[in-house]
């Protein structure tokens, strides 16, 4: 009871914070969903922050490093590369947006490339991405709650708290509630993992050396990449596809809209890939859990990290736990119902509504917050997957806008309007064959070389959309009057 508790007083906190975080506001439509372009150093650091830790690193990590062993290194891999890449990505993606007062990352792709047809095709994708993502903060959330309670209260029970109380504050204090949860979220989530990740290996082997030592000794090659499926070549496309899509994911590109001024963007590039460290002790958590609750198996492996501390700690300790896993779902939660909403509304409807006042779609993005959070609830009750493998699904998504990104920033774009379309079309297309068949390279070609065969399958589809964007580019480049010039302030 004691663990119940202390998981729904944090969900009361998170509320309470949430709503709090509206007062002396007028929450009009720029204010809502980019926070008045006024955050500062510390909320921009926690809301880029939030998109490592969700419940993919509190449950995923631990569940994948339990279930799959040494693949699950590219989780440390790729957030430090992200980083390194926002230090000149997001400055001049902060000057346009600015300039041009965007709201949403498909505003930036129609006015970049003066084509609404992409702005729509850019919405649809992004939202196509963050359901899934949506369903893992869900999913998520719901083994948290059910197994910290002790079965007190069910997985599906939670989800429908959880999605309610994150859909209260959301349409009430936008994304200034996902800022303010964000602050304690990550101050709890630091201290849980760090402490579970040096107590349990010390509690349980004696320390880290004789508990890879006796994992070894179990399971010999569990702590090395395998020669086939999840290789090496696996492992780098998979670090490539995350790190290049990182900042692609239609929220975390909007939080980039939040800062007060761009160099808040260099200096968290500078700070965050020493924050990644803190993920080793999540790893060590769900490796401590390999010998000592046996058998998961499957979308089971999540559970690893709670089994594991109810097995060990008092109820009290593990409603802490509990409640700092609840934060991990809540805070990227809301964000992800932000942006969803302010996508249909701005972006879509506002597409065929072009008359529509700013104020009629700021209240039409709050009414679709409570539609986007049924939708994803029902998926969460329906699917099966591990966290894991719905995060890179949406990865696979989102990274399809990444050349036509890049592009969009140079001084001289080489891609016109009509080949970022079709390349994001053809890259996303591709995604969706492959998850809908649960195809492979190596079902597809099975004459391939084993390291070509175990590729991301993100990367072929980012591989497609490359070849197509630069060949309509190159098609439809000679119509145009002249090459288009793109002001590096822009």
């Amino acid at each position: 009871m004691s663990a119940l508790i202390i998981i729904f007083a944090t969900m009361a906190l998170a509320l309470w914070l949430g709503l709090q975080a509206r007062r002396g506001r007028d929450m009009n439509l720029e204010q809502w969903t980019v926070g008045g372009r006024g955050f500062g150093t510390l909320f921009v650091f926690l809301l880029m922050a939030g998109e490592i830790y969700t419940t993919f690193t509190f449950l995923g990590a631990s569940g994948f490093s339990y279930g799959q062993g040494a693949p699950a290194f590219y989780i440390l891999c790729y957030g430090s590369l992200a980083y390194i890449i926002s230090y000149w990505l997001l400055p001049p993606v902060w000057r346009y947006a600015k300039a041009q007062r965007l709201f949403s990352q498909p505003d930036f792709f129609a006015r970049k490339y003066d084509s609404p047809a992409l702005g729509i095709l850019v919405a649809l994708v992004g939202i196509i991405a963050l359901i899934p993502y949506l369903v893992l903060q869900l999913k998520g959330l719901g083994i948290i709650v059910s197994t910290a309670s002790y079965g007190a209260i069910g997985s599906s029970t939670a989800i429908w708290i959880g999605a309610a109380v994150v859909t209260i504050y959301v349409m009430v204090s936008g994304v200034h509630g996902s800022a303010w949860t964000a602050v304690v979220k990550d101050a709890l989530i630091v201290l849980v993992v760090v402490f579970l990740g040096i107590y349990l290996p010390l509690h349980y082997y004696g320390g880290l050396g004789a508990m890879f030592e006796a994992i070894d000794a179990a399971k010999p090659g569990f702590l090395a990449l395998p020669a086939k499926g999840q290789s090496i070549s696996w492992f780098d496309s998979t670090v490539l596809l995350t790190a290049l899509g990182f900042f692609c994911w239609p929220h975390s590109f909007a939080s980039a809209y939040t800062a007060r001024d761009e160099r808040i963007f260099r200096r968290n590039a500078i700070i965050l890939p020493l924050y990644q460290l803190i993920l080793l002790f999540v790893f060590f958590v769900g490796f401590a859990a390999i010998l000592k609750v046996p058998g998961l198996a499957g979308p089971a492996i999540d559970l690893s990290l709670l089994r594991l501390s109810t097995a060990t700690f008092p109820a009290g300790v593990v409603g802490i736990i509990g409640a700092a896993g609840v934060l991990t779902a809540m805070v990227p939660g809301s964000m992800i119902l932000i942006t969803a909403a302010t996508l249909l509304a701005n972006n879509i409807y506002r597409a065929f509504h072009r008359t529509a006042e700013e104020g009629h779609v700021s209240r039409l993005a709050r009414l679709l917050v409570p539609v986007v959070a049924l939708v994803a609830v029902y998926f969460t009750l329906e699917g099966g997957e591990t966290i894991v493998a719905l995060l890179l699904m949406g990865y696979s998504f989102v990274t399809q806008f990444f050349p036509a990104l890049v592009c969009s920033l140079m001084a001289r774009n080489p891609a016109t309007r009509e080949g970022a379309f079709a390349g994001i079309l053809a890259g996303a297309a591709t995604v969706a064959a492959i998850s809908l068949t649960h195809t492979t390279l190596g079902t597809l070609f099975p004459s391939l070389p084993q390291a070509v065969r175990d590729l991301n399958v993100g990367i072929v589809a980012l591989g497609v959309n490359i070849v197509v964007l630069a060949a309509v580019s190159a098609v439809t480049q000679p119509a145009r009057q002249a090459p288009r010039t793109i002001s590096p302030s822009r």
